[in-house]
């Protein structure tokens, strides 16, 4: 097939890096633009961006020339990194002009018509970009990198067995507060136990990405969650402990065992970003962790392990997954490549 052009919005940044790394020689869609702030706008790629990852910038990619916010582009998709400061106008934007945005940034998550989409979870969302008012655009939004994984791990029990209420305590990596992130004085030798909006996303998320679609609205799941969250002194992988209370009485085996059969519809298509097993259950005591199992399905995969009875809930059980990738830009392409699919995009 042709490969389909596309924008990134916001390239300069962790996450925008993270897109081209991504995108490179990616069997849909080639990168036509980048846009960043006016500060590296009008300069090559290679020369304004402070490339901070473990893999050479492709020489293609660092000869293009920045746009910046709000100048003409020409590709349809346009993936965002943008801080939130100013994503929400610059999006709408875009939006209005006729571009699909398929957003990391927090602002339009809540929006009534814009789907905050796990492509394995709750794929029946993207209907709501066809009530969308944007003049021939639309907006999708990925949840937050700790939601993501969080919500794969729940899914399967909710399907199963239902689930009324749960208890999630993050430790998340330092990637995740972008770059420069957080200063090396307060992260060595040290725990934060406070990232700013963090909890408030994990409580309240997962009840619209679990929510009941139907003609256009989403009625929000009723499932209580109390979060708290933690950085750490990891490069990539956040880590999660986690306690549920269950609707029906269910035994050991058959919460892991519905973890190990889980799929959804991106491994129906076979879509080039989604992982073959979406969850991998290991039995070892002292599993999972980020430095060994936070690149399993190239990032794509959650790892779930220490399941196990609990004393005030039902079970308890710790998650991984890698926050930059299932959780920002992975998870982003993986939502373009469904929309393409589908053929969601011949709606516009």
């Amino acid at each position: 097939m042709k490969k389909i052009p596309v924008s990134i919005l916001g390239a300069t940044g962790s996450v925008g890096q993270k897109f081209i790394q991504l995108l490179s020689n990616h069997p849909y869609f080639v990168i036509e633009s980048l846009v960043a702030s006016e500060r590296s706008a009008g300069k090559k790629f290679g020369d304004a961006v402070n490339w901070i990852l473990p893999v050479p910038l492709p020489s293609e990619i660092a000869s293009l020339v920045i746009k910046k916010t709000q100048e003409t582009l020409s590709s349809k998709i346009l993936f965002s990194g943008l801080d939130s400061s100013i994503a929400g106008e610059v999006e709408e934007f875009y939006a209005n002009k006729g571009h699909i945005i398929i957003s990391n940034s927090k602002n339009h998550r809540f929006d009534e018509f814009v789907p905050l989409l796990i492509p394995e979870v709750n794929h029946e969302h993207l209907e709501l970009i066809r009530y969308q008012n944007y003049g021939g655009g639309a907006i999708i939004t990925n949840p937050n990198c700790s939601t993501i994984g969080l919500a794969m791990s729940l899914k399967p029990i909710i399907d199963n067995f239902g689930l009324s209420d749960v208890n999630v305590v993050t430790m998340q990596a330092l990637s995740g507060a972008g770059y420069p992130g957080v200063s090396s004085l307060d992260i060595l030798d040290n725990v934060i136990p406070f990232i700013s909006g963090e909890e408030e996303k994990l409580e309240t998320e997962p009840k619209k990405i679990f929510g009941k679609y139907s003609e256009g609205k989403i009625e929000f799941s009723d499932l209580r969650i109390s979060a708290q969250c933690n950085r750490v002194a990891v490069m990539d992988g956040h880590l999660e402990t986690v306690q549920v209370k269950l609707k029906n009485n269910v035994c050991h085996g058959d919460i892991i065992e519905v973890w190990k059969n889980f799929s959804g519809l991106p491994q129906k298509l076979n879509l080039p970003s989604a992982p073959k097993q979406p969850i991998y259950y290991f039995t070892e005591d002292n599993f999972p962790q980020p430095r060994i199992h936070r690149n399993i399905e190239n990032g794509m995969a959650v790892s779930i392990g220490r399941l196990r009875k609990c004393n005030i809930f039902d079970f308890k059980f710790s998650i991984l997954s890698h926050n930059t990738v299932r959780g920002a830009a992975g998870g982003s392409i993986l939502c373009a490549e469904l929309l393409l699919e589908k053929e969601y995009m011949n709606a516009f």
